[in-house]
């Protein structure tokens, strides 16, 4: 399972350089590209992205309102702030991680699996998802976007997401590799279900 990651930088040259190293690992894929984060929210949606890389400058004051807004639209997405120049540490607090531009190919590539993995390894032993979440669960361990669960499942793509939502904050996992290696620990699917 491959996680989908979209990057928004405004220098294309930087977005461009760092596409091509994660389009290079195996458990990656970048999905889109944006030079501003105004329609994010959207494009994660529309993506079923897993991982986003921005750069905190294109947020400026408003990094912190942004982010918690994201984080209410987006619950299972982990946010990576791309530094390309000096930032305050405090602007960067809100993040799930840093990449520096001045990281080698190695440590980006490290961190990356890093990110992919740090779900996985939260404590989610008092987990109690209810039967259709479970359903859920399944379908996009499975690989499905939200639109195929909504309809495989004949409910709206906005109960989807809701039940998503529910999953995410019940078991701490945000990207789609941290919940089907749960649903993998957990027996809820067998790794000959995988695509």
């Amino acid at each position: 399972m491959r996680n989908r990651v979209i990057i928004c930088e405004a220098s294309e040259i930087i977005a461009l350089g760092l596409a091509e190293m994660i389009d290079g690992m195996a458990q990656f894929d970048v999905v889109a590209r944006l030079d501003s984060p105004e329609h994010l929210s959207e494009k994660i949606i529309a993506t079923d992205a897993s991982l986003v890389i921005v750069n905190p400058t294109l947020l400026g004051f408003y990094n912190r309102d942004f982010l918690s807004q994201l984080g209410k639209d987006c619950p299972q997405v982990t946010v990576i702030a791309l530094a390309t120049t000096y930032v305050d540490h405090t602007m960067l607090t809100p993040y799930n991680g840093i990449i520096e531009i001045n990281d080698t190919k190695s440590k980006i590539i490290s961190k990356m699996n890093e990110f992919a993995q740090s779900e996985v390894a939260k404590n989610t032993d008092d987990v109690e998802l209810s039967k259709r979440e479970t359903d859920v669960l399944v379908a996009v361990a499975k690989g499905m976007m939200n639109k195929e669960i909504a309809d495989q499942m004949n409910i709206s793509i906005h109960t989807v997401i809701s039940h998503r939502k529910n999953i995410t904050r019940k078991t701490g996992i945000k990207s789609v590799s941290g919940l089907t290696v749960y649903a993998l620990l957990n027996n809820l699917i067998d790794e000959k279900d995988l695509i």
